[in-house]
This record gives structure tokens, sequence and C-alpha cells, in this order.
């Protein structure tokens, strides 16, 4: 996450790194010469590819379904990526104790080494990731990076700022879209990286506001401690703020609506297969009136859209090519 003062920008299509601590390790798959599509084909065996679908299916519905419109070659490195994004966030909910949570990205880390060392893998995730490695040649270290931007789902401690918050969100949500539209094109370099990052930004941040009940039972917070001041809000108070809880809620709402537009007019560059990956970005026309109609009652359920509605949404969208 990245702990800094400036206002958030949309990163630069992933590529090999060029920071002086990084690995020595190549930053691109270990493949020469560079596989053709063809080739790329998904790889992992049907067992992996139950896995990671079943995975997907119950822990991060909206992709899953989006993953159905990708073509049928591509499904399995696909929600391998996805699989491997929800791997990272149920790491919380499957310790007692942060430091198995640290032990636990950590094992992430150096099975991401590993796979750019073409080293082989016990772990289903960890296998039809590699191929989404190989199809889109993702770079080690956006993969990282999204590993290490989930330690602060680990501890208590709210997010300083908006910021901070935006920091987070591209590390996750955003580097989860632009690495998915890698893998539709076969790692083209496109013009993804901006759509990405305001989408991911509203995605997320749509998808934080919805979680806002499961996160307090947790002890955890995402809301930005600048944006609970200015509604005379705490972590602690949340539970309490009926007046202001609502109306803070309504403002990170029109956030939201403002970061998605700034992404529909990003989204013209942004190429035919790549339309799976931002699919799910357009649910938030559907959940944002749920969310601003809960109310107080956010901290108590989760505003939920038939699934038939969702599918239909995407369906719609993806024949017009509106995304």
């Amino acid at each position: 996450m990245t702990q800094d003062s400036k206002q958030w920008e949309p990163a630069p299509p992933p590529g090999p790194t060029t920071s002086s601590s990084a690995s020595a390790e190549p930053s691109q798959p270990p493949s020469s010469p560079s596989p053709t599509p063809q080739e790329a084909e998904f790889d992992s065996t049907q067992d992996d590819f139950d896995y990671c679908s079943h995975l997907v299916r119950q822990f991060d519905r909206d992709r899953y379904l989006s993953a159905q419109f990708a073509p049928k070659g591509l499904r399995g490195a696909l929600l391998g990526l996805y699989a491997f994004n929800v791997e990272l966030g149920l790491i919380r909910e499957n310790v007692t104790d942060p430091h198995f949570g640290e032990m636990r990205l950590q094992w992430w880390r150096d099975t991401v080494s590993q796979i750019y060392r073409a080293e082989p893998s016990d772990n289903p995730v960890a296998r039809a990731l590699s191929d989404a490695v190989m199809v889109g040649r993702l770079s080690k270290e956006g993969l990282l990076n999204m590993i290490e931007a989930r330690t602060f789902d680990l501890y208590d401690d709210p997010m300083p700022t908006m910021n901070d918050l935006e920091g987070y969100l591209g590390e996750t949500s955003s580097a989860t879209i632009l690495m998915a539209s890698l893998v539709l094109t076969h790692g083209e370099e496109s013009a993804c990286a901006e759509a990405a990052g305001y989408a991911g930004i509203a995605y997320g941040l749509t998808g934080l506001m919805r979680s806002l009940a499961h996160h307090i039972t947790q002890g955890q917070c995402y809301f930005p401690e600048d944006v609970l001041t200015r509604w005379e809000l705490t972590p602690q108070t949340l539970k309490d703020g009926r007046d202001a809880l609502p109306l803070m809620v309504r403002s990170l709402c029109t956030h939201v609506s403002k970061r998605q537009q700034e992404a529909r007019m990003r989204l013209s560059t942004v190429p035919t297969q790549a339309i799976p990956a931002f699919l799910p970005t357009r649910l938030v026309d559907l959940y944002l009136p749920k969310i601003r109609a809960a109310g107080p009652k956010l901290i108590q359920q989760t505003p939920e859209v038939a699934q038939f509605r969702r599918q239909w949404h995407m369906l719609r969208c993806a024949m017009r090519e509106d995304y």
C-alpha cells in the first residue's frame, strides 16, 4: 500500500521491475521464445480448473460470472488469477493471529518466486496462476505488490487517508482488473492501465461499503481516518453513528461515481478482448442505489443484488461493448 500524501495516479501496465531492492530473478516468466496465443491456452489440469472455479464461484461471484464471457481457452488462466486474489483476501479470516497471516503471505511470495523460476508447485491455485503468468506475461513485481498490500488486512488499524485507501485498492482491485486484461489480450501492452486504475477504485470501494457489517464483526475498518473525522466518527463509533453514517456513505458513493466516470472516459482505448475484465465494475451501477437505500442498516446487512440481474446487466454491457 502506498503510504504517501500524493494524489493517486493509475499505475502503468506491469513491466520489468526497476527497484534496486528487487530480486535478480526475471520479472517476466521464463519462457523463450514467448508463447503464441495457441500455445498459451490453458495448461492446468482439469482438477486445478475445477478447484479455482469453485473457489472463485464461492467467494467472488461477480468475477466468476464475468469469466464466463471470456474465451473458453483462457478461462482457466483467468480463474487462476482470480483464485489467487481470493486466497489473499481470505487470509485474515483463516488465521487466528496476524503473525500466522504474515507467514501465509510470505508463503505466497515464495510461491510467486518459484513460478518465475519455473519450479513446480503442489498448490492448485499456484499452478493455475502460473498459467495466468504465462498467458498474460504478468510481471512478478505486480503480483508481489498485491501480496504486500494485503498485509493491511491482517491488522485492525484504520486506513489513514483516502489517498492511502486508493493506493491499497490500486494494488489489489485495480491490479486484478489490469492483470485480467493482460491475460485476455495475451500480454499485449494496451491502454488498459488508467481505466483499470479508476475502475478498480470504484469497484473496490463499493465492495468495502457493502462489506461494512462483516468488517465490523471482524474489528476491521477500511474507511479512512480523514473521512471518519469529517463526519465525527471513529472506527469504534461506527456502529452508533446512525445519523452520520448514512451521510458519510452518501459522500463515499459520490466519490465512487466520480471514479467510475473517470474510468469510462478512458474505456474507448480498451481492446474488445479485455471486456470480461471490466464487466464486474459495471455492477457498481446496481450496487450503489442499494447501498444508499440501506442507510444505518448498512452496519447490519450486506446490500445484495439478485444474481440474475447481475448476469443480465453484464450480458447487456458485453453485447453493447458498453463496459
